[in-house]
């Protein structure tokens, strides 16, 4: 299985630090942001991955270079504007369209169980799987909706409703998800612009057309990086015992 860690965002909410380098190489608790994704990869014996760039992008490509020096095969999608998650995954297409792969945000420390995750689309033959959680503000800031059976129902304030199997639990994405290759030709239907949302755009049209969308719940640590005050927290978790990821140790 090959994967794509989206780092092209320029990491606004984290200025003045972004105004000098990418967000991607911000340290949390000694390390770059986007390395605890790629050893959480790694791990699970993820070691094909596609990374795209934008802001200071040059910079990222030179810290981890073609992947060698972490045990991976890292190449790259240049992106001269910013393509948003839908318009950067539809660049990458020759990386990814051999089969299943996972896409996962910069941004974010989760104590994901990779296994476990994929295991789960597999046995229900999702076109997509998107990590979700539990979280009280779901409704402010947009939930996704998933039935008894773990099926997304809605996504953001989308108002594509497919009719529920079971009562419905609205969560919020992680930025971390599976992915086949079907999704790029939903992309292909869309308009010509090439900056677009996955979550806004594909997603709702694949549910409306009956594709089999996946939420995979998920309850262990998880914590936005996206301004330093969500780092410290992040930092005071992981030096205090608090959360632990499991594919440091």
């Amino acid at each position: 299985m090959k994967a794509m860690v989206l780092a092209a965002g320029q990491g606004t909410r984290l200025r003045p630090i972004t105004d000098t380098k990418p967000k991607a190489l911000v340290p949390v608790a000694g390390r770059p942001m986007i390395e605890y994704a790629l050893l959480l990869l790694r791990h699970y014996g993820i070691d094909d991955i596609v990374i795209n760039l934008h802001h200071f992008g040059a910079a990222i490509e030179n810290h981890l270079g073609n992947g060698n020096q972490l045990g991976l095969r890292i190449s790259y999608s240049h992106e001269m504007e910013l393509l948003d998650t839908g318009g950067g995954l539809r660049k990458a297409k020759p990386f990814l369209q051999d089969g299943a792969f996972i896409a996962i945000n910069t941004d974010a420390l989760i104590d994901l169980n990779l296994a476990e995750l994929i295991a789960f689309h597999h046995q229900r033959n999702a076109s997509a799987t998107l990590v979700l959680r539990p979280d009280q503000q779901a409704d402010q800031y947009g939930s996704m909706d998933i039935d008894g059976a773990g099926r997304i129902q809605r996504f953001l304030k989308s108002e594509i409703k497919p009719k529920p199997t079971g009562p419905i639990r609205k969560l919020m994405f992680t930025g971390v998800q599976i992915l086949e290759p079907k999704i790029f030709e939903y992309m292909e239907r869309a308009d010509a612009a090439e900056k677009f949302s996955t979550t806004k755009q594909t997603y709702p049209e694949m549910l409306l057309a009956g594709e089999p969308l996946y939420g995979f719940c998920f309850e262990g640590f998880w914590q936005d990086l996206g301004t330093v005050e969500r780092i410290e927290e992040a930092e005071a978790s992981l030096a205090q015992g608090r959360a632990r990821l499991h594919y440091l140790s």
